[in-house]
């Protein structure tokens, strides 16, 4: 399924309120990068996304989002991964651990990539949040979009195949960025998407599901 860019993206079931926004900040200032192709992977779930909760740097893996891990990690052994650059927060770091194993490369700390951060609505619940509104000790809207922006930047410079391994609010804008437009299912937790330059723009293939999307895309 091909989304309308103009549409709020979403994972399955679920939208975020003002991506609109996101979306036409991050276009206003597309990416144009010196390279032809990377794999991006969101970090597998946590007991935070299953329970639509705004989350801590240090949430963890669960159960089912080591799962989802180990099962990117399987379907990207068929890719030449030399560099992985990471989100330092621990659900993104953990996941880009275990998407490294069979290639025997250890991520490279990004802090750009980081999610979005919430402030003082840390521990409360995210369903109904706008993404417009500025959190109390947080992350403006378009600041986090020019904070995401030049971490992609940085994180995709010449070289050899990069994997990215980030949050769900990263790949908004990376694809509001390279106008991508992405199915549903291509923000489910620990989906490894193929991203590519196609002529003048860019095409993305998802390499395998993520054995099951959460509800909270951070």
């Amino acid at each position: 399924m091909q989304r309308d860019p103009d549409e709020p993206a979403a994972t399955p079931g679920y939208r975020h309120r003002g991506l609109d926004d996101l979306f036409r900040i991050a276009r206003d200032n597309p990416l144009d990068l010196q390279r032809e192709s990377f794999i991006f992977v969101r970090h597998g779930e946590t007991d935070g996304n299953f329970s639509k909760i705004f989350q801590t740097a240090e949430q963890e893996l669960n159960a089912r989002g080591l799962e989802q891990a180990r099962h990117a990690a399987e379907c990207l052994t068929g890719q030449r991964l030399e560099k992985i650059m990471a989100s330092t927060m621990r659900r993104a770091w953990r996941t880009a651990e275990i998407v490294g194993e069979p290639h025997k490369v250890m991520p490279t700390a990004a802090e750009g990539l980081r999610e979005r951060w919430f402030g003082d609505l840390v521990g409360t619940p995210s369903a109904d949040y706008d993404w417009r509104s500025s959190p109390p000790n947080g992350e403006t809207l378009a600041w986090f979009v020019e904070r995401t922006q030049k971490g992609l930047r940085e994180s995709l410079d010449a070289g050899p195949l990069t994997a990215l391994v980030a949050h769900g609010g990263t790949l908004y804008v990376l694809a509001a960025s390279l106008n991508l437009q992405l199915a549903d299912t291509d923000y489910g937790n620990a989906t490894p998407l193929l991203i590519e330059r196609s002529g003048t723009g860019w095409k993305v293939t998802r390499l395998a599901t993520g054995g099951g999307s959460s509800a909270n895309i951070a």
